[in-house]
């Protein structure tokens, strides 16, 4: 794993049939460049994500 990338959690369906990893970077490219180590073992479907409360201060300041 590239140096700055971080493993926070993972959960695997019932069926286990999908994985659900979330990683934690400040670099996207570092991301990339750890699907890319993976990528003929596996298919990615990377999904941005943002901390409830930090979306929860975003819509409460806008609102």
């Amino acid at each position: 794993m590239p140096e700055g990338l971080k493993f926070v959690d993972s959960w695997v369906a019932a069926d286990l049939s999908r994985c659900f990893q979330v990683m934690e970077c400040d670099d996207a490219a570092l991301l990339q460049q750890w699907v890319t180590q993976w990528s003929d073992l596996v298919e990615f479907e990377i999904v941005p994500i943002v901390r409830g409360a930090e979306t929860g201060q975003v819509v409460l300041k806008d609102a």
